[in-house]
């Protein structure tokens, strides 16, 4: 049995490695990743590492030879981009006849209003059309994405949100992580679609949580999308990322990612981590902290 995690050396990529380790034998686990050199510690361990390049799908055939079982974990940069990459990565999954497919998606894809939804409901649908047996790993969303905010408070600033009352599955990276690892090692998860997430909360009660470990009350200033986006702009964020930041807090506002489920718990076998202890571990690799 060979399995294979693509976008191994990136965050989620690493951590999933880490935790497939934990479950089968280095041999029996390859990596498909763009700069072979950056993958050099997996492969002193033992694991087959491959040059697999999204934007070069001749390099892919190659990559996934000979794979059973396939995690492709969701490129970055712009919806075109990405939709291309995927498709082309599904495609020479298709020509290589990997057995199964997981794919890192996103909350209620087919359905979702959230910006970044049309590239992961593309890509299922290819996966779909490929009939291999599959298996759709659809992340809420990361407590990482929050450390910006983490920063401010930590720096005496306020909560700034425009999600109004708009609720969020955040849980820690790792934990998405273990659960791809699951899926991808484990048995009887063909054709099955996880929506993976923590309880939902407001960015009141994320705030109110960090407020808790830091020590210290955290204003939630509640502003509209375009004060939201004067002040990110003021702050220094990129002109083409800011309306990227306004587009999420909108869809959160929306409800696009208030969907909730308790499957993450079920793929881990386990309770998740406690939002305090998450946060906690979270400050305590700041920087500032």
């Amino acid at each position: 049995m060979k399995l294979l995690v693509t976008g191994a050396t990136g965050k989620l990529g690493s951590k999933v490695v880490e935790a497939l380790l934990k479950k089968v034998p280095a041999s029996e686990l390859a990596v498909s990743v763009r700069n072979p050199e950056k993958a050099a510690a997996l492969k002193a361990q033992g694991i087959d590492v491959r040059q697999g390049d999204f934007d070069r799908p001749e390099t892919l055939d190659a990559a996934f030879a000979g794979v059973d079982r396939l995690l492709i974990i969701s490129a970055d940069g712009d919806n075109e981009t990405r939709i291309r990459q995927h498709t082309d990565a599904v495609a020479a999954a298709k020509r290589a006849n990997v057995g199964f497919i997981a794919y890192t998606s996103a909350t209620n894809a087919r359905e979702s209003s959230l910006f970044l939804a049309e590239v992961h409901r593309v890509t299922e649908e290819a996966i779909i059309s490929t009939g291999i047996p599959y298996a759709f790993l659809r992340n809420n969303w990361y407590l990482e994405n929050e450390i910006g905010s983490i920063q401010a408070a930590l720096a005496g600033q306020p909560w700034l949100t425009s999600a109004g009352n708009g609720k969020a599955g955040w849980a820690l990276r790792q934990e998405y992580a273990e659960a791809a690892a699951a899926v991808l090692a484990g048995e009887g998860h063909e054709n099955a679609v996880y929506e993976l997430g923590g309880p939902l909360r407001t960015q009141e009660e994320l705030a109110s949580a960090v407020g808790a470990v830091i020590g210290r009350d955290i204003p939630v200033h509640q502003v509209d999308d375009i004060e939201y986006a004067s002040i990110m702009a003021g702050a220094g964020v990129p002109d083409f990322v800011v309306p990227i930041l306004v587009s999420i807090q909108k869809s959160i506002r929306d409800g696009a990612l208030e969907v909730g489920s308790d499957d993450l718990e079920k793929l881990l076998g386990r309770p998740l981590t406690p939002l305090d202890q998450a946060l906690a571990a979270l400050v305590k690799e700041l920087p500032s902290a």
